[in-house]
């Protein structure tokens, strides 16, 4: 960039008129010249930092509030965001869409009506960063037409140098930069973003503090999500989690079990307790608190299901176990990643447990509760993965029983252990894995729904189906889709629905007469 370029750069980035600014960088030169000089002048995240793990004490604050000058900055305009990956995701989006409501913003699902437009990123596999990506490009002819419109990047995405550098280099047109540890601030980076006229990147290396008494919006009044935690201490060789979600930090028991019983006052059916590693729940607070302790508590709480994600084997205690088995509203449907079969291999993902050692957790929980459902994650084609180690997984499938399975070809994450190794499965060897293991989790879940033919199960009824307006969908307690025909009426009830016939992933049923909800 010459001095001619800095200097147009300069008066850009100080003028007010946001309607010609674009036209002006077009002007001035290419993307990538663009993106170095806004490289230039902020710091991107740093992987190196956001590996440290000090156990420093994370203070909880009460005392969120909207700054004066944005509290009906958005009256009369719209908000979307888009969402991608986990529970996790949804529930930061839940957040957001809360402070941009109080801020006077109304919801849209068109791109064309929206002022404010945010992606909510994952960035567990490439081929989730692939789609935000091209959900970029798509957003580029939009900002052009209409240069006021403000597009923030957010998420954990946005918590990765590489990412964060492309997008400055080729992507000069986004307004807004921000990651995982700052949510709260999105009210203050918005203001900037308007006010500035230039690019605002705040993405923070070292996690936060917890930040209570954030408004949210949540979708209907069915199911809730509840974070009990954030980040991840456990450093699997493969994921990028603990990078773009940072330390292990619990809420205070008392903050979580306030907002049960108000989703319970609020007339919720479900809420599921969320954390990258639910399980290590209280191991950051300083006293004997775990996940267990936590969920006998809300056992106590009259709302109808509770269910938590997701596990790591390492943290299910026996407490919790214990706990578990006392049923009621504590369901038996259990997620249990194990990723691999092959103690070999999990050893080099630093899983810190065996094949043996998952088999006896299994077998802990299957006498404690009897008719628990197992579910799980798999990863295929982990680098040096053996035919024979490929083989140990599939057997695993069998001997556990899942009923269902997340299956993934292995994804090298930059930044990551992993990503430094040779990726030597070859992609065809790699889908015929996928292929064979998919047959068999098709396999095991075509048989498990067998079992519901004739029975009569409890439904939380959710809405009509996405494939038919005239047909009913929810889930079981076992978490188990079922579709049946009844009367609009009975959205956000559980009710009881006679099984009719079994697929591979779904049931259908029929509505038992004159149904009397069950709590």
């Amino acid at each position: 960039m010459n001095e001619q370029q800095r200097k147009e750069m300069d008066q850009i980035k100080k003028s007010e008129d946001s309607a010609d600014n674009l036209d002006r960088l077009k002007n001035l030169g290419s993307d990538e010249l663009i993106g170095k000089y806004f490289q230039s002048t902020y710091e991107p995240p740093n992987l190196k930092k956001a590996k440290k793990r000090r156990r420093e004490e994370v203070q909880v604050h009460y005392d969120h509030s909207i700054p004066p000058e944005m509290q009906q900055i958005g009256k009369g305009k719209k908000f979307l965001i888009r969402t991608y990956g986990c529970q996790m995701n949804e529930h930061d989006t839940e957040v957001m869409a809360g402070l941009l409501s109080e801020m006077g913003y109304e919801t849209t699902n068109d791109t064309k009506e929206a002022d404010v437009i945010l992606l909510n990123t994952c960035a567990i596999r490439e081929n989730a960063e692939n789609k935000v990506f091209g959900e970029i490009g798509h957003l580029k002819p939009l900002k052009l037409e209409n240069p006021d419109v403000i597009v923030g990047i957010c998420g954990c995405m946005s918590q990765e140098e590489s990412v964060v550098n492309r997008i400055l280099k080729k992507h000069p047109f986004i307004d807004m930069i921000f990651g995982t540890h700052n949510i709260h601030r999105l009210p203050n980076l918005l203001k900037e973003a308007m006010f500035n006229k230039e690019m605002v990147v705040e993405v923070w290396s070292k996690e936060g503090d917890i930040i209570e008494n954030l408004p949210k919006v949540r979708k209907g009044k069915i199911k809730g999500w509840v974070n009990i935690m954030y980040g991840c201490d456990k450093f699997c060789t493969y994921c990028i989690v603990p990078y773009t979600r940072g330390k292990e930090r619990s809420r205070r028991p008392e903050d979580i079990i306030q907002e049960v019983r108000q989703l319970a006052a609020q007339g919720y059916k479900e809420i599921t307790l969320l954390g990258q590693n639910v399980n290590a729940y209280g191991k950051d607070l300083g006293i004997e608190y775990g996940l267990g302790e936590l969920m006998n508590e809300i056992h106590k709480i009259d709302i109808p299901r509770v269910r938590f994600t997701t596990s790591h084997p390492r943290d299910f205690d026996d407490r919790l176990i214990e706990v578990l088995a006392q049923g009621g509203n504590l369901l038996d449907h259990i997620h249990l990643p194990v990723q691999s079969g092959s103690s070999e291999v999990l050893r080099v993902m630093a899983r810190r447990y065996t094949r043996e050692d998952y088999l006896n957790l299994v077998a802990k929980i299957k006498k404690a509760i009897p008719n628990a459902t197992l579910t799980t994650d798999i990863i295929v084609g982990f680098p040096n993965e053996t035919d024979e180690q490929f083989e140990e997984t599939l057997t695993l499938m069998e001997e556990v029983g899942f009923e269902s399975a997340y299956t993934f070809i292995y994804s090298p994450r930059e930044g990551t252990p992993a990503a430094k190794w040779e990726d030597n499965i070859p992609m065809e060897v790699k889908k015929e894995r996928l292929q064979r293991l998919n047959a068999l989790v098709n396999k095991q879940s075509a048989e498990a729904m067998k079992n519901y033919q004739g029975q009569t199960v409890k439904v939380l009824v959710e809405g009509e189906s996405k494939n038919n307006p005239d047909v009913l969908a929810g889930y079981t307690e076992k978490s188990k889709l079922v579709n049946f025909v009844g009367p609009k009426s009975i959205i956000g009830k559980i009710v009881e629905v006679k099984i009719t016939n079994t697929k591979t992933w779904t049931l259908d049923g029929e509505l038992i007469k004159e149904p009397v909800e069950v709590n």
